[in-house]
């Protein structure tokens, strides 16, 4: 958020705002704002010192990463960044003060100096506006940048307490200004943290709009996170949802593996052209990733389209509230129920649990109200013995870490408003406020009023005044009219953020003077509705029957005609216990007359009636039908299934139709036999096909698919793995397919693929042909499959998507339509890759390798020798050791199974609403599973290590007999490597990285080391093969699972040996498993065929070299994967820094270089490095 634009000098006598300069210019062109300062300092290089100046050097925390403290200790490099944006054509640009909060500096231990930070990051950008508005005569402004905190409203920086929480910047803007400074315009930005469109803490685009727009902001946007092209349908939804202007400022593309933005800066300026040309925007800037140059370009290409025009008005006649998600409330609206269960004067369960102090366990009784129906949640924390505003901010925050309760908009009610506002601070969607009243007078109310406005909520006014409760129709409506006028004339209150409550009050007591509470209620809800434009009205429903408590088939039947009469005379909204509501017309005739009688009036006699009534029916009481509780949710919810679910049920189903089908069989033939009649129908939906391609061993992913496919009814003939391309046509052939399906996990097989689709063609087998794998992706299928075949090529993400697309291919009516689309998007997709080569731009490799990391080997202390030179073997390794290492994400997966935000990740996974449940089911089979491969020995762990004396020449590695002097001796043994070309920015100093930069060069006379290892896990295969005997595919997949899970864990706990003792070059090491996850160790250990060496031929020396295949049983398939499926292999580097990198695109001369070094042909080359060609070689 940007919440403080500054002017630069005006000349006298100009009568003119700072927001009235920007919305004259917004009006005319778009604006541009600047791009990211982080990604300009680390171009800096800056050391520790640097960060420090002469200043901090005693300082006793580490400053380096505080970008903030530069504008104190650096001010020369901030002026300077802030003077290439704007020369770059940024109209406006962002202080230097993304972090310069007292909270956010804590963690620095210099939050001491937050107000010094902020005045200096703005004097240093001031100064570069005002030097460059001098020099150009355009004027710029200057964006005081406020970001977030490490600490958060609406999300826990703490997971175990989830009601930890912090304050919110916008309101003390706002009080600043009210207080102290002259407003300025604010700009509020948020971030869509992935393609779901929802914010960090679980908000959707509009209801961070309407959470947000109290503040009258000038301009509403997104920033971060996504790259343009993603950004654009969250950015159309901002500008659907506002009158502010509209502002978007996305990073340079979607970072990737290695955390780098690969998008150049035309690209982005395309991307953002677009959002221009469709009018979509007012201000448009950079992110992370961004540069100088990313500005120039978009400057550039928006310079000549005409700005967004804001709406005039936006859902007009609407209440907007939100919780996560946005609820609108219009003249269409059905009855809002507002759920009044968690309320500890309302609920006996709800106050013992907070009383008890059981916040967690009270979060149950929200969660039921919300799944009965509830659209809004009331909270009331008014006791005696409670600590109010306490328990209400408790409360609250644990609401905000359950998104299935906090989607929806909560009512703070009390009557105390220091409860009030200790729940408003919690919420960080835009709630109500029940409720303010005229009861202690005007100027009470007012300020009330106005808080509640600057905390952006609704408030439900009480029909009471300084006289006292209104229960007359007139005195109601007197009271509720004077209440609206001083809101609307005097705080300019939205008239649809009023609610009215005009009093429900108890009938039936038995006293003549309460007989009509419920009429009144009725007619002054008419009259309010008619004569108070936008005022909405309210009620708490129970209070009407509180004479019949105990009786709740009468309550509840006396509820449900007070509303539908209510309603009819225009009741929006009530406090209900939501799900309890009967429908008029089905309440018991005797019943409802009674009920009638009462509320109207009708009958002196009414309450006595209906307490007969209840007697005779036992005291009201009704009888309670147990569904199961998966019958109340939605016929959709009811029937989707988790993936494991439908895998369980297929291994059920296979056994069960095992045994059935020599019976049917029978059958069939007997019937034949009597009718003469043969059956020509297919019971099956069509027949289908799947294989891994030769060459490849994986095929867990193939194996789901086949399942989900099965239990649709298709008839699936599983090849296996390794499949040739002869064997596949062949079994299409013979079984009369339909459809056929290609599955592949490594590079190689890509070109596989490829062939399989070509010979499809010249045999003219014109089925459809389905496309998966790790290794395939949508352009790939795109750009080299499709053109080879005629008939449909589709590429299906996972199983999921599996059932979907082979239906319509198999629809008579669908079919056709469907292949057309494809064909169209295919098309689209093959033009932006077109494109996509043209604008790519690469250095010569000679440019590359002037350009590498050049580490100064004399200066830095030599490599630390292995404490053994060749290798050594590890057999029958203790798997009971690998467990602790294993990473289950991945194992997840494998199921398909994803928790959202919060619950992302494992352990995290099992307390996802969705899938939780079905998580904590797989995990603990396949524990079960673990345990019993273990103790029973059904997996063996076998693997290998070696360490050799290496040199690099170039961009290749020697590796030397153990003895020799590199510098005089031939290698045994040499690793090709290939080097970065893809052009980087024209401002960056990043290097072009190779591996062998991490080896110390020949010419060094450093001597220096490389290692490798492989290692798997066997016995996978022989137990698949006993689990397909028994149909139990759940089985084959959870070994299979298992089997890659430890397979990894072994590689990475031996790399922690490695580390420790066998090379022992950190052996002081002491790191916990979840930090070998963030790869916060020395060295790495890249595995050819992955983006640091593409190339999968490299294993064949790893395998010559230390002889794995002799010394473990790997071996390689013609495609070099590795068999058994569940193994790893890679290079060790010691180097502290080394580092994971992508070698991404690279060009022909690269190609040619690598293939002479190699001794193989450029085509040779280009097959095996097909997907990093940066460009095309048909």
């Amino acid at each position: 958020m940007s919440p403080a634009l500054q002017d630069l000098p005006q000349a006298a006598g100009m009568k003119k705002t700072l927001q009235d300069d920007i919305e004259a210019i917004l009006q005319e062109r778009i604006m541009v704002l600047d791009g990211g300062m982080g990604t300009m300092i680390q171009r800096h290089k800056l050391s520790e010192d640097d960060f420090r100046g002469q200043e901090f050097q005693d300082h006793a925390r580490p400053l380096k990463g505080n970008n903030d403290i530069l504008s104190i200790t650096q001010p020369d490099i901030i002026y300077q960044i802030h003077k290439d944006y704007l020369l770059a054509g940024a109209d406006i640009i962002e202080t230097n003060t993304f972090s310069s909060t007292n909270i956010a500096q804590a963690d620095y231990g210099l939050e001491h100096l937050a107000y010094r930070m902020n005045k200096c990051s703005a004097g240093v950008a001031r100064k570069a506006a005002e030097e460059i508005s001098l020099q150009t005569g355009i004027k710029r402004f200057v964006a005081g940048a406020l970001g977030p905190t490490n600490k958060t409203l609406s999300v826990s920086p703490s997971v175990e307490k989830p009601d930890y929480r912090n304050i919110a910047a916008l309101f003390a803007v706002q009080k600043l200004f009210e207080e102290e400074y002259a407003p300025r315009p604010i700009f509020i930005s948020g971030t869509i943290v992935d393609k779901s469109g929802r914010t960090l803490s679980g908000q959707t685009g509009e209801a961070f709009v309407i959470s947000v727009s109290h503040a009258d902001p000038l301009c509403i946007g997104l920033n971060c996170a996504l790259g343009a092209a993603e950004m654009r349908p969250f950015i159309e939804t901002i500008g659907k949802c506002t009158t502010a202007y509209v502002l978007c400022y996305p990073n340079a593309g979607l970072p990737n593996t290695f955390g780098d933005y690969d998008e150049t800066p035309h690209m982005m300026a395309m991307h953002l052209k677009d959002f221009a040309t469709d009018g979509l925007v007012n201000i448009v800037g950079g992110c992370c990733g961004t540069t100088p140059a990313h500005i120039r370009e978009i400057a550039e290409a928006v310079k000549n389209y005409k700005p967004r025009v804001p709406p005039a008005t936006v859902f007009e006649g609407h209440m907007l509230l939100s919780g996560l998600e946005p609820f609108r409330i219009g003249p269409y609206t059905n009855f809002v129920n507002i759920g009044e269960r968690c309320n500890v004067a309302g609920s006996r369960k709800f106050a013992k649990l907070i009383m008890e102090g059981k916040y967690e366990e009270a979060l149950s009784v929200a969660k039921m109200q919300v799944e009965m129906g509830a659209q809004v949640l009331d909270i009331n924390m008014d006791d005696g013995m409670l600590d109010g505003p306490s328990a209400m901010a408790r409360f609250c925050n644990f609401i905000a870490s359950e998104p299935d309760i906090a989607k929806v908009p909560l009512c703070i009610d009390s009557s105390n408003f220091a409860v009030i506002e200790a729940g408003l601070k919690c919420c960080q969607g835009k709630c109500i406020v029940n409720s303010i009243s005229l009861k202690e007078g005007e100027d009470d109310f007012l300020e009330k009023a106005r808080r509640v406005k600057k905390f952006g909520a609704a408030v439900v006014v009480m029909a009471f005044d300084e006289e006292g409760q209104a229960t007359e129709t007139d005195t109601k409506i007197r009271v509720c009219t004077r209440a609206y006028h001083l809101l609307v004339n005097k705080l300019s209150f939205n008239p649809n953020d009023i609610i009215f409550d005009p009093n429900i009050l108890t009938i039936g007591t038995g006293m003549e003077e309460h007989s009509l509470y419920a009429v009144n209620f009725i007619y002054a809800t008419k009259v309010i509705k008619e004569t108070l434009p936008g005022a909405k009205v309210s009620g708490g429903l129970s209070n009407l029957s509180f004479s019949f408590r105990g009786m709740e088939a009468i309550r509840e039947a006396m509820h449900g005609v007070f509303l539908y009469h209510a309603i009819q005379f225009g009741m929006d909204m009530g406090i209900v216990n939501a799900g309890s509501l009967p429908v008029y017309d089905d309440i018991h005739k005797e019943l409802l007359q009674l009920c009638e009688d009462l509320i109207w009036n009708k009958d002196p006699e009414a309450t006595e009636k209906l307490l007969r009534y209840a007697q005779t029916q036992g005291k009201g009481g009704k009888k309670v039908i147990q569904t199961d509780e998966w019958r109340n949710g939605p016929i959709e919810e009811r029937l989707e299934y988790a993936l494991v679910k439908v895998i369980k049920s297929a291994r059920v189903m296979k056994k069960a139709v095992g045994h059935l089908i020599p019976f049917m069989e029978k059958e069939r033939e007997e019937n034949q036999v009597l009718t003469g009649i043969v059956e020509d129908e297919d019971p099956y939906q069509g027949t289908i096909v799947l294989a891994t391609v030769k060459g490849d061993v994986h095929d867990i992913g193939k194996n789901i698919v086949g399942v989900v496919l099965g239990c649709n009814n298709f008839r699936v003939i599983d090849l296996g793995v390794m499949t040739p391309c002869d064997k596949i046509l062949k079994a299409a052939l013979d079984h009369k397919a339909d459809i056929i399906g290609l599955s592949g996990l490594i590079t190689p097989s890509l070109d596989e693929m490829i062939f399989v689709a070509k010979e499809m063609e010249r045999l003219a087998i014109k089925i459809p042909l389905l496309i998966g794998g790790a290794t395939t992706s949508r352009t790939h299928t795109a750009v080299k499959i499709a053109p080879r075949y005629s008939a449909p090529v589709i590429h299906v993400l996972d199983a999921s998507k599996s059932v979907v697309v082979c239906s319509q291919l198999l629809d008579e009516n669908l079919k056709d339509e469907y292949f057309e689309e494809i064909m169209e998007e295919y098309e689209d997709i093959r033009q932006d890759h077109y494109e996509s080569l043209k604008e790519r731009r690469y250095l010569t490799l000679r440019q590359a390798r002037e350009k590498g990391f050049h580490i100064d080997w004399l200066s830095e202390p030599h490599p630390v020798k292995p404490t053994f030179l060749g290798t050594r073997v590890f057999e029958d390794y203790d798997l009971q050791k690998l467990v602790d290492y294993i990473d289950w994400k991945p194992f997840f997966d494998v199921w398909q199974l994803r928790g959202k935000y919060p619950n992302r990740g494992f352990p995290k996974i099992f307390n996802d609403k969705t899938i939780g449940e079905e998580a904590k089911k797989v995990y603990d089979d396949a524990q079960n599973m673990l345990q019993e491969l273990i103790s029973q020995k059904k997996l063996q762990a076998r693997g290998v290590v070696g360490f050799w004396p290496a040199q690099s020449v170039e961009d290749d590695i020697h590796l030397y007999a153990e003895g020799t002097v590199p510098q005089a001796a031939e290698p045994i043994a040499t690793f090709y490597g290939l080097r970065q070309q893809a052009e980087k920015d024209s401002a960056s100093t990043d290097p072009y990285l190779c591996l062998s930069d991490f080896i110390a060069p020949l010419h060094s006379g450093v001597p220096d080391y490389l290692g490798l290892f492989a290692v798997a896990c066997f016995g996978v295969e022989e137990l698949s093969k006993a689990y397909e005997a028994e149909c139990d595919d759940y089985s084959i997949i959870m070994v299979k699972a298992l089997g890659d899970r430890l397979a990894e864990a072994f590689a990475e706990e031996l790399h922690e040996r490695v580390r420790k003792e066998l090379w022992g070059y950190c052996g002081g090491e002491q790191l916990a498993v979840a930090d070998l996850r963030r790869l916060r160790f020395e060295g790495i250990r890249p595995a050819p065929g992955y983006p640091s060496q593409p190339d999968h031929t490299e294993k064949l020396t790893m395998w010559k070299l230390a002889d794995v295949e002799q010394l473990t049983g790997i071996r390689l398939t013609e495609s070099l994967a590795m068999a058994p499926a569940s193994a790893v292999s890679g290079l060790y580097f010691s180097n502290v820094k080394s580092k994971y990198f992508a070698v991404g695109k690279i060009s022909k001369d690269q190609i040619e270089d690598y293939a002479l070094r190699k001794n193989m042909t450029v085509a040779e080359v280009e097959k095996w490095l097909g997907p990093i060609l940066g460009y095309d070689t048909d």
